[in-house]
């Protein structure tokens, strides 16, 4: 893919970490992050606070059967996120549409089930 790996991999690493200070590193300050689940459209401050929040919530996070395609000025990744919460884990597959300008992340859409999400921790 190129141009985009890194960016792509920085952003599996830094969630992996729990490091929402790498995951800035990757996003432009004015980046607009959206999930399919709510349709809000996060700021910069508000994604790497929720990526704070998974990373307490969580004991592990990680990546499996990633599958990245370069698009006009982006890429997009498919990829299964395991979550470990202590007292169980789950599988959670998910797409990323991301948008990239001058080496930053500008804009992520996330897609994922979120019928899924609510069986974790049950």
């Amino acid at each position: 893919m190129g141009a985009f790996d890194d960016i792509a991999d920085g952003v599996v690493a830094a969630i992996t970490a729990g490091d929402s200070a790498a995951l800035g590193e990757l996003y432009a300050d004015d980046v607009v992050v959206w999930h399919n689940t709510d349709g809000i459209e996060m700021t910069k401050e508000e994604n790497l606070a929720s990526l704070d929040a998974l990373a307490s919530m969580t004991t592990g996070r990680s990546f499996s059967n990633i599958r990245r395609y370069e698009i006009e000025g982006g890429f997009v990744q498919q990829h299964v996120m395991h979550l470990d919460w202590g007292s169980g884990s789950g599988d959670l597959p998910a797409c990323l549409v991301v948008k990239v300008e001058n080496g930053k992340i500008i804009r992520a859409d996330e897609y994922f089930d979120g019928a899924t999400i609510a069986t974790f921790g049950s």
